[in-house]
């Protein structure tokens, strides 16, 4: 494969960034992925890969940079993670146990009834041994794609090496019953605050180099927020 000269441009020919920002978005999910999270022993990050509807005269990145035949995706995407820190087991300052599986099997369990598709998640009761299984079986055998919902995304500034401004996304935790995510127009979804839902860059906080780098972060505790109810 040779050197591609037709996708360098991020704002996609539209005057719109490829990437997503923190905001109210309505995305679908083209899948799921735990990533390992070095700092802490054992610790994952859920990560969703996420596309936003299709904009007319608006050229994505390419779906597969290897296989340029397969297109350029149709909206704007990103990779959010769950939760703002990393799922591990622990204990929380006042003395809950905090189990790692348990808690992203929880986010999965909300995720598919909010999609729609709760009979997929109970049918995989006992099926797999570990929740790295039960997530390559949701991106192989569930029935979530083009579903879209409305999600509200939060965001961590940081500047990459070229000076640019780019986002650490993931999800807020629910408050007052509001969530992260649901279904389109059911209004249960937070509205975005940038006063709330966005982490401004500090002056030495430079970190990542284009869009490859977008998903980094130093969390200094795991995940707590376990449910969406």
């Amino acid at each position: 494969m040779g050197l591609s000269t037709t996708d360098l441009n991020t704002s996609g020919g539209s005057g719109l960034p490829k990437t997503l920002s923190p905001g109210n978005h309505l995305l679908k999910i083209n899948g799921i992925y735990l990533d390992d999270y070095t700092f802490i022993p054992g610790a994952k990050n859920l990560m969703i890969n996420v596309e936003g509807e299709p904009i007319e005269g608006f050229q994505g990145f390419f779906i597969d940079k290897n296989d340029e035949s397969k297109g350029n995706y149709e909206g704007q995407i990103g990779r959010v993670k769950a939760s703002q820190y990393a799922y591990a087991d622990g204990e929380t300052k006042t003395g809950i146990k905090i189990q790692r599986d348990r808690a992203i099997m929880m986010f999965l369990q909300n995720l598919c009834k909010t999609l729609g598709i709760n009979d997929w998640f109970i049918a995989q009761d006992n099926l797999h041994d570990t929740v790295d299984d039960l997530i390559k079986a949701f991106n192989e055998t569930a029935d979530f794609q083009n579903r879209y919902l409305d999600f509200c995304v939060s965001g961590k500034e940081y500047l990459n090496k070229s000076g640019y401004t780019n986002f650490d996304l993931f999800l807020p935790k629910s408050e007052k019953g509001k969530y992260a995510f649901g279904e389109p127009d059911s209004g249960k979804v937070l509205t975005y605050d940038s006063n709330v839902h966005l982490i401004k860059a500090k002056v030495n906080d430079v970190v990542g180099f284009g869009d490859d780098d977008d998903d980094l972060s130093i969390p200094t505790k795991t995940s707590s927020d376990f449910s969406l109810d």
